[in-house]
């Protein structure tokens, strides 16, 4: 009897630790740790001011990574590029005053959720603070456009794959509810015959992306920005 009390009390401990860890990981980190990156860009504003009406692009690192032909990749349209790498859904949501809805920008496209599930983020905790995220920003600007990227997949983070499947599925979801809203896959392509991804696309930290990596997002991004924001212009 007493064994059998302590392999009880034994299994109520280990849930505690699991739940209470996972209660942890679970939260957002805050997103003051950018507040040095946000004030970087608000420096270039001040210095060269983004015109009214362009695009915001913005999101994790894989948006940062794309600062370099992002203008050139997107033209002729008008972009702002304000990626900051290692954000998540919320760090969009905290700043979204700062680098997007102060360039009264017509349309945003937004790349979140992959450091999000990295961080143990469950997807609707993603799909809540993107809804969050959408309030805001149409509180502010109720005719703003908002394309949302997909969740790549990439071979350092493969384990992961299943959340972030989960994670587009509702930000898909979410999206066909609203037509300010557009979900647009750029994982998919990524992904070989295996369902896999490809690694000639990634850096040699298997999770960002190379040149090749940015065409596939170009090929796919530009059409649908051109057929709906081409005409404003």
């Amino acid at each position: 009897m007493r064994d059998q009390i302590q392999k009880i009390l034994l299994v109520i401990i280990i849930i505690t630790v699991n739940l209470k860890s996972y209660s942890q990981v679970a939260e957002y980190p805050g997103p003051e740790r950018f507040e040095d990156a946000i004030q970087k860009f608000e420096a270039e504003d001040r210095d060269n001011p983004p015109p009214a009406g362009a695009i915001v692009c913005t999101g994790s690192s894989s948006m940062r990574g794309w600062h370099e032909n992002i203008k050139e990749d997107l033209a002729p349209l008008t972009v702002i590029p304000r990626g900051f790498g290692g954000s998540n859904m919320n760090d969009a949501l905290h700043y979204a005053d700062r680098i997007m809805i102060k360039y009264a920008p017509r349309a945003i496209v937004l790349y979140e959720g992959d450091n999000d599930i990295a961080q143990k983020i469950p997807p609707q905790k993603i799909l809540g603070t993107f809804r969050s995220f959408v309030n805001k920003v149409h509180g502010k600007l109720p005719g703003c456009r908002i394309y949302v990227l997909s969740v790549k997949s990439s071979i350092s983070r493969w384990s992961m794959w299943p959340a972030m499947k989960e994670t587009n599925r509702l930000l898909n979801e979410e999206c066909s509810k609203n037509e300010l809203l557009t979900f647009v896959d750029v994982a998919s392509p990524m992904l070989n015959e295996e369902g896999k991804p490809v690694k000639e696309l990634f850096l040699e930290d298997n999770l960002h992306m190379n040149r090749e990596g940015y065409k596939i997002w170009r090929d796919i991004l530009r059409p649908v920005l051109i057929d709906k924001e081409l005409s404003e212009e």
